[in-house]
């Protein structure tokens, strides 16, 4: 895999991961918090990034080849633009097999952006 960089999500004792941010009902973000969370979701503010994201998390093995997600109505290098800017968010990972490159959503990116969306479990 690449040596993107990815959201910092981190282990807690028995509620799997964390987002980058706490949840936005939670308490307000701090400046860096809050930078952090806009890189994500300008990344995926865009359609054709969207639905690239979308492609990749749901298919099949959890990981797509380049050559099976780059029909979203866009030329080939506007397509690699995009995961290009997917994977400096950090919501994606990258793996060169011979002439393609194979892209992934890491499970723990999806629960931490799942966690900063959910509202918080009532004491």
């Amino acid at each position: 895999m690449s040596n993107a960089k990815v959201l910092p999500l981190e282990p807690v004792d028995g509620q799997g991961v964390v987002p980058c941010c706490p949840p936005l009902t939670e308490r307000p973000m701090t400046a860096d918090e809050a930078q952090t969370a806009a890189r994500m979701f300008k990344a995926l503010g865009d359609p054709v990034r969207l639905r690239l994201f979308s492609a990749v998390a749901s298919h099949e093995g959890g990981e797509a080849c380049v050559c099976d997600i780059s029909d979203v109505g866009v030329s080939q290098p506007t397509v690699s633009h995009h995961l290009k800017k997917l994977k400096e968010a950090g919501l994606l990972t990258s793996e060169r097999r011979g002439t393609w490159v194979y892209y992934r959503v890491e499970p723990s990116v999806l629960a931490g952006m799942g966690r900063l969306l959910t509202r918080r479990a009532a004491d």
